[in-house]
């Protein structure tokens, strides 16, 4: 993990540093009153006058320390103001995860028991489309019919404007209006490619040879596919969580801007439109971490779950 989260860190350094436009430039070039030597301030206040990868290991230096630098918008540390939008993000990704579990693996399950029948090609059907369709204009769609032509649910932000005078039941009914349209354009793409996979892990479980014995044993139909056949064929799906994570967090960046969500996507966002570099490193580096450190959590249940890992395949 350590090696590939350096990694990531000189990448996106690097892409930040090449890319056009500076947060000097940018405060100064549409400023009549600022000089070029306002400008040549701004270049060595924010330390840009040396090589970029002289401040890539100043950066790192700090970053060892978890001092992620003050960001050029508004002097407030860079890791302050992460922290402040984790929370929100973490919600949205938990409750996106969870809803693409509680809807793709019944149709996965449904689609293999009921193979190559009419309900099992009318699944696979809806399911490609939610794997064709682009997750941000699902998200306007939406936005469209349940925000604006049927006003059932907001369309931006965590809460509404009088949320302070709410009661405590009404807080929690706002706070859950307004997660339901990101979380759902979140959960897209998730759950039609994890249907797709939990079908084909369910079609070469059933057709094991310990399922063949279930069923002469004369055991129940609902035994041998839910506590047998299942549970088999969720092994491969646990891997295939740990690298949806880092698709929720990558989205996070499109749907909290597309819908105003207080989180770390939409802040990291912000900040490469203002070129806030500090900012931009803090956002990377954090999204970067708790990416791998979902990949670890999925190999180490994946571990726990099969037996034949632990006991090295026998």
């Amino acid at each position: 993990m350590v090696p590939i989260l350096i990694g990531i860190t000189i990448i996106t350094f690097a892409a930040m540093h090449f890319a056009p436009g500076n947060p000097a430039s940018l405060a100064t070039d549409m400023n009549l009153k600022a000089s070029s030597q306002t400008h040549e301030r701004l270049v060595k206040l924010y330390g840009l006058d040396k090589p970029w990868y002289s401040q890539y290991f100043s950066w790192l230096k700090r970053v060892v320390k978890l001092d992620f630098g003050d960001s050029f918008k508004d002097g407030r540390p860079a890791i302050k103001k992460i922290f402040e939008r984790l929370p929100a993000s973490i919600l949205l990704n938990a409750l996106s995860l969870f809803l693409i579990f509680a809807i793709a693996i019944p149709i996965g399950v449904i689609s293999a028991i009921k193979r190559n029948t009419l309900t099992d090609k009318a699944l696979t059907f809806f399911v490609f489309i939610g794997y064709a369709m682009p997750a941000f204009w699902f998200a306007l769609l939406l936005m469209l019919l349940f925000g604006l032509k049927l006003g059932w649910l907001p369309i931006s932000g965590l809460h509404s404007i009088n949320y302070s005078e709410l009661s405590f039941t009404d807080k929690i009914l706002d706070v859950s209006k307004h997660l339901i349209l990101p979380v759902c354009a979140s959960a897209l793409t998730g759950v039609a490619s994890l249907a797709r996979y939990t079908r084909t892990s369910m079609i070469e479980a059933l057709s094991q040879n310990f399922i063949k014995t279930a069923y002469a044993k004369g055991l129940s139909e609902n035994t041998i596919i839910y506590r047998h056949a299942l549970r088999n064929a969720l092994l491969p799906i646990i891997t295939i969580a740990g690298l949806s994570l880092p698709a929720l967090i990558g989205g996070g960046f499109i749907f909290e801007t597309i819908f105003a969500y207080p989180g770390m996507g939409r802040l990291g966002f912000d900040a490469i439109m203002a070129r806030d570099y500090p900012v931009i490193m803090a956002t990377a580096t954090i999204a970067a971490f708790l990416t791998l450190l979902g990949n670890l959590l999925a190999d180490i249940s994946y571990f726990i779950a099969d037996p034949r890992i632990r006991h090295g395949g026998k």
